[in-house]
């Protein structure tokens, strides 16, 4: 077994305390941004400006998103303690993702350009994002495992950890990142092999939610529904539409093909 002694607090000045969770919450959002504003330049079809316009819509949309699907799952404290809705402690990965996706799809139909072809850029930042995401909850002591004897599991025993202290639990965090950069290998080798625009955002999603199903079966949480945490009741909605969507729509394609292909849009000229 593995023993975790690290502070969740990376420092404080005066009254303000950092935590390590924010601050690779912070570099998640910055990997993402970048990643989308790189890949639109090499592609040229949106301008880099509406690429960095999409995620200034996306980020504020998917922090609501996941604090709303924090306070969703841990209703019963909330509803004793109202006054710590409005707060940053609690994020959750699932609101995050759709609640960005949402304001973006709204920011596209606003500008005119294909939500497809952009959630296809961002698929694999959003999962190297992720995998940056969880080395922080690594840190925080949060989103830990259920408790286990395996030779796999880590004792927390910082004072200030979220983590039961003392207690031997499964390194959920640590299998999801492992997970997550396996996904983003894939993501990005079949980038431009899956048709039509829109397929490889449908395949992360497919391919995170079938994590999420599964992996919350030894992560410690609430459960909602028939035994089943608030993740895993998302991840089978989520794959009820991802997984017809794409048996019905998807094809692949050769690089040749690809190469051969030009884009259904114009390139979009810089605002």
């Amino acid at each position: 077994m593995f023993e975790i002694d690290v502070s969740p607090i990376a420092f404080t000045i005066g009254g303000f305390t950092v935590r390590w969770y924010g601050i690779m919450v912070a570099l998640a959002v910055m990997t993402v941004t970048t990643w989308a504003i790189v890949w639109v330049k090499r592609d040229s079809r949106l301008s880099a400006d509406t690429a960095l316009n999409a995620a200034l819509v996306g980020i504020p949309c998917g922090i609501v998103g996941s604090r709303l699907f924090h306070v969703a799952e841990n209703w019963s404290y909330y509803a004793q303690h109202p006054g710590e809705i409005l707060g940053g402690e609690g994020l959750a990965i699932y609101g995050g993702v759709l609640g960005a996706a949402l304001g973006i799809w709204v920011y596209s139909r606003i500008r005119k350009f294909s939500f497809g072809y952009f959630g296809d850029v961002l698929a694999p930042g959003i999962i190297l994002a992720q995998a940056i995401g969880r080395v922080g909850c690594i840190l925080n002591g949060c989103c830990y495992g259920i408790e286990t004897n395996s030779f796999c599991g880590v004792i927390y025993t910082h004072p200030q950890t979220y983590a039961p202290i003392g207690i031997s639990v499964y390194p959920t965090q640590a299998f999801e990142i492992i997970y997550n950069l396996i996904v983003f290998g894939v993501l990005l080798a079949l980038r431009k092999r899956l048709k039509p625009e829109g397929s490889l955002f449908l395949l992360y999603l497919t391919l995170y939610s079938l994590w999420r199903f599964g992996i919350d079966f030894i992560r410690e949480g609430n459960p909602l529904l028939f035994g089943l945490h608030e993740a895993q009741l998302i991840s089978i909605a989520v794959l009820a539409v991802t997984i017809p969507v794409m048996a019905a729509r998807t094809r692949w394609v050769q690089r040749q093909e690809t190469d051969r292909e030009t884009p259904v849009n114009p390139p979009e000229q810089s605002q």
